[in-house]
């Protein structure tokens, strides 16, 4: 996930793993991914009850980078599987892609569908998302957190008053973390179509929107003693670290999203409950649903992509994932209750929001540098902001940078 970038950080390279199969006869289906270490291992189960070999590349952390050379070169793999929407936007433009046909389409519910089309035509399928507005806690120690922003900021300001344990763990090293809180707000804030307007660069990044959100960030990350060990700490603590503080009782609350769960049970104490998790409060009367996810698609003229395209969205072809755990999907074929565990099963159902706050990772759909990866772009702003919080023109200096990479980005995408 999706976001996830950060969790999948690496330096490019390839790793071709043949699976599931009798060598290169017939000759392997190539898949791009963007997962490592257990991710790439669930996947590469899922893919071994395929009925034709799969070779698997993990390209880590840019894919657009394996993508680009390799369609330039005639080498391009069948099928890639990519967190960032902005980029199957620019394939499909390209003529690179072929569109899904409607069977595969249709199993997916329209806000999803309509993520994935480009002029009309709908290129890529979905694999796997990521629920990104949920707030995590442990329910031996902490009761629910409120239902609204106001109540949340009062929350956090009463129990870092209190002192250990400090009431939010942040894993602000990974950049990606940050920007999950600033969209969640922005969704909150916006009015219909200006978040998705960000995008498509039409709402420049000093508007009220942007401030409002910022201003409420520092409201909450502005606080003495929000974080174990103070923002210096907080800033090269990483995500998986930031769920731990919350197991091992160092915070009270994380922000993210439902794959915590895998990381928390992992380093869950002997004999301690489960962390629980609510939605997100809710933002200017609006809860926000943010979003991310993996999509499949096929490049032009591969036959044997489009076949697997359409099993990976099958029902049952993600079962071994969905057993060992850290999987979601928006498919309208897989029922909630298949995922097992009762947080998953909400989680599923949540996905398939059709009320208008759903929305998608707003840094994985950003062109160019403004979007990431790690020391880039909105990553590096939001990174220095937190830095910076207490300072009084805080806001204003993290808008200047967002606007200055704005226009980069647009330089760089020659618009």
């Amino acid at each position: 996930m999706t976001s996830r970038r950060a969790v999948l950080s690496g330096a490019l390279g390839a790793v071709v793993a043949g699976v599931g199969g009798c060598g290169r006869s017939p000759r392997a289906v190539q898949v791009a991914v963007v997962w490592s270490g257990g991710e790439l291992t669930r996947f590469r189960e899922v893919v071994r009850h395929y009925p034709r070999p799969v070779d698997v590349v993990s390209t880590r952390n840019d894919i657009d980078a394996f993508l680009s050379t390799r369609y330039r070169t005639a080498n391009q793999p069948d099928v890639a599987i990519v967190p960032q929407i902005g980029l199957i936007t620019d394939y499909a433009r390209r003529g690179w892609l072929e569109p899904v046909p409607a069977e595969v389409s249709a199993r997916f519910a329209t806000p999803w569908q309509e993520m994935l089309t480009v002029d009309s035509e709908q290129y890529g399928a979905w694999v796997k998302a990521a629920h990104k507005s949920l707030v995590w806690y442990s329910p031996d120690r902490q009761s629910e957190p409120p239902p609204t922003w106001a109540e949340f900021v009062s929350m956090v300001q009463r129990l870092a008053a209190a002192g250990r344990p400090a009431p939010l763990a942040i894993g602000a090293a990974d950049g990606w973390v940050l920007t999950d809180w600033l969209e969640n707000l922005l969704i909150g804030f916006a009015r219909a179509g200006e978040y998705q307007r960000l995008v498509d660069g039409t709402l420049a990044w000093d508007s009220p929107l942007v401030r409002s959100a910022l201003s409420q960030l520092a409201a909450v990350w502005a606080i003495p003693g929000a974080f174990p060990d103070g923002i210096g700490r907080a800033l090269i603590t990483q995500q998986e670290e930031s769920i731990i503080q919350v197991t091992e009782g160092r915070a009270a609350m994380v922000v993210e999203g439902d794959f915590v769960a895998a990381t928390a049970d992992k380093f869950r104490p002997t004999g301690a409950a489960p962390l629980a998790a609510t939605r997100f409060p809710t933002v200017a009367g609006t809860r926000p649903l943010l979003v991310a996810g993996d999509a499949a698609v096929v490049f032009n003229g591969s036959s044997s992509g489009r076949d697997l395209v359409e099993w990976l969205t099958r029902p049952t072809s993600f079962q071994p994932w969905i057993t060992a755990g850290g999987y979601l999907s928006p498919n309208l074929l897989i029922p909630p209750e298949a995922y097992g565990d009762a947080r998953a099963v909400t989680r599923a159902a949540e996905l398939r929001d059709a009320s208008g706050t759903l929305q998608f990772d707003l840094s994985d759909q950003l062109r160019g540098s403004l979007g990431g990866p790690d020391g880039l772009g909105s990553w590096k702003i939001l990174q220095d902001f937190l830095a910076e919080v207490t300072r009084p023109d805080a806001v204003d200096r993290a808008v200047r940078r967002l606007d200055r990479a704005a226009a980069q980005a647009r330089r760089e995408a020659g618009s």
